[in-house]
């Protein structure tokens, strides 16, 4: 009796003792802004570069943590009272998601978790008709949110101790900060940011 509950406790506690992983983690975004004050916004490409940890909690679940940098926008075109044409913008966040990862078999994980990150540079190149809001000339730093923050949802393959896979980021904020003019008031992009980032993590221990 007292060997059957050794043999038994053995394989738990090796179990139980995974290390955690650290390494760098990249990939390619697809990106575009979500705003109900444009005609259209298109995709851009982009890219996130940084690390991450991956920390087993129990056989099924690790937490992962991750810091890299992102970036972000959208082509969109503008067809509103105060302006018509169409902006590209283009935005540097430094990103920090806290994921679990679910393992479904041997090979496959899904990944869920919120993010936040914070605006480290925003360009912006416009064609209006409208000059007095000259978007490349009037827009600053401080027209921008400085934080982001939303889910991440995506699935992930594991293969030879590296990860690749797929995520959605969903914005919950608004990328723009409200402005006024002519005693009117206005948010330009009145968006949130939307990611499609396809990535690879390798681990260096």
């Amino acid at each position: 009796m007292l060997l059957i509950l050794i043999t038994s406790v053995i394989p738990c506690q090796a179990q139980e003792k995974v290390p955690a992983k650290y390494g760098f983690i990249g990939g390619i975004n697809i990106s575009n802004l979500y705003t109900n004050d444009a005609s259209t916004a298109d995709m851009i490409f982009g890219f996130n570069l940084g690390v991450f940890a991956k920390i087993p909690t129990m056989s099924l679940l690790s937490v992962q943590p991750e810091l890299y940098v992102t970036t972000k926008g959208a082509s969109v075109t503008y067809n509103s009272l105060l302006v018509d044409g169409t902006a590209n913008f283009n935005l540097t966040y430094m990103e920090l998601p806290v994921l679990g990862l679910l393992r479904v078999s041997d090979h496959i994980n899904l990944q869920f978790g919120p993010y936040v990150s914070y605006l480290l540079a925003g360009k912006v190149t416009n064609m209006a008709n409208v000059h007095l809001l000259d978007l490349e000339k009037n827009i600053t730093m401080s027209n921008y949110n400085r934080v982001d923050a939303g889910l991440v949802l995506g699935v992930g393959v594991e293969a030879h101790s590296m990860t690749m896979g797929v995520r959605y980021n969903y914005g919950l904020t608004k990328v723009g900060r409200k402005r006024t003019l002519l005693d009117q008031s206005y948010t330009i992009p009145n968006a949130s940011n939307g990611i499609i980032n396809f990535y690879l993590s390798v681990p260096v221990n």
